[in-house]
């Protein structure tokens, strides 16, 4: 019998999609089945919500591992880049499916533009230099006006396919979505994990790196592309203009508090973990956008760590003040009636 590459290629993603929904049927919605029982909360028994809460996990975890690096290379604003040109690759999927009758996924295109604008993004930053914003710019509202041209160029019939993926909505995570989201989970954690040690030394001295005879492109590019499907993965519930977020803002809570490297992207998960659960929450709740009640939540993450960071400041501020007081501290001069002072 001949090798039918395409058939096996189905025959094991089907197998996959009958691990993941039986995953999500015996384990991961079991368990959200006991809460909704001992919380009184229906939603969290809905097929859809279990779906759209997995999906969140693995986004809040993926996130964060991979914005943990970009953040430290200050290199924040390439998740709002490739978020926009992935946008650019949804719409060529959507074009090219309308114009041409096929039946392209828009993941997919959007998967490719992503990547080939992610490496793209690297060899401009390696030689703009102190002009890497402005070409990170220049490829985002490009990959944005790109989109925007093939959508009118179909008289807005690709608008309403692509409200979706500009917006994210919890109704249109399929098994499919999120079997994609698991698969990244496994891929990025994994390769993220095995090439720990080198990443470290390329996000904080390149040139150390390099001393050391570490392939520093291979692991910049390695980084980019690892983005590039972390965005595009999320995509489908965070929405693109949201998506960025997942990879900045939870980092930047961790930052206030952390003390070390692997404590801010275990804090940084933790902190997007609870901004995803919290907004998918509230998303259902309020009937409001999934993506952008997730980055709400993500937010006041922040404002409360910086808090907390200011009140950790203030307080040495505080006990050094009252040590300096002349014959005591307050406290003993408040006593005494004030009369020392």
């Amino acid at each position: 019998m001949p090798f039918d590459e395409a058939t096996t290629v189905r025959r094991i993603g089907g197998i996959l999609l009958d691990g993941l929904e039986w995953f999500l049927d015996h384990i991961f919605g079991a368990g959200l089945d006991v809460l909704a029982d001992l919380l009184g909360m229906p939603m969290l028994g809905y097929a859809y919500m279990q779906r759209a809460y997995l999906a969140a996990v693995c986004i809040a975890v993926i996130g964060p591992l991979v914005g943990t690096f970009l953040v430290h290379r200050e290199m924040a604003m390439i998740g709002d880049t490739l978020a926009h040109t992935a946008f650019a690759g949804v719409a060529v999927g959507l074009f090219l499916n309308s114009a041409l009758s096929l039946t392209l996924s828009p993941l997919l295109t959007a998967f490719v533009v992503a990547v080939v604008t992610a490496l793209l993004v690297e060899l401009l930053v390696e030689h703009a230099g102190a002009y890497s914003d402005t070409s990170l710019a220049i490829v985002l509202t490009g990959g944005f006006a790109v989109g925007s041209i093939l959508i009118t160029a179909t008289d807005g019939g690709i608008a309403v396919g692509i409200d979706a993926y500009l917006f994210g909505s919890l109704a249109t995570v399929s098994m499919e979505n999120v079997g994609i989201l698991v698969l990244m989970s496994v891929l990025v954690g994994s390769l993220v994990t095995l090439a720990y040690r080198p990443l470290l030394y390329v996000t904080f001295d390149a040139t150390a790196a390099r001393a050391a005879r570490l392939n520093v492109r291979l692991y910049k590019h390695l980084m980019v592309v690892l983005t590039a499907l972390v965005v595009v993965s999320a995509m489908q519930i965070m929405g693109v203009i949201l998506v960025a977020a997942m990879l900045v803002v939870p980092v930047a809570a961790a930052a206030q508090v952390a003390r070390s490297f692997k404590q801010s992207i275990l804090l940084a998960i933790l902190a997007a973990e609870f901004a995803a659960i919290a907004g998918v929450t509230l998303s259902y709740v309020y009937g409001i956008a999934a993506g952008g009640s997730i980055v709400v939540a993500a937010i006041a993450v922040y404002a409360v760590a910086l808090g907390f960071q200011g009140l950790s400041h203030r307080l040495p501020t505080v006990r050094r003040l009252r040590s300096q007081w002349p014959g005591g501290t307050r406290d003993e001069l408040e006593a005494d009636g004030g009369e020392r002072e």
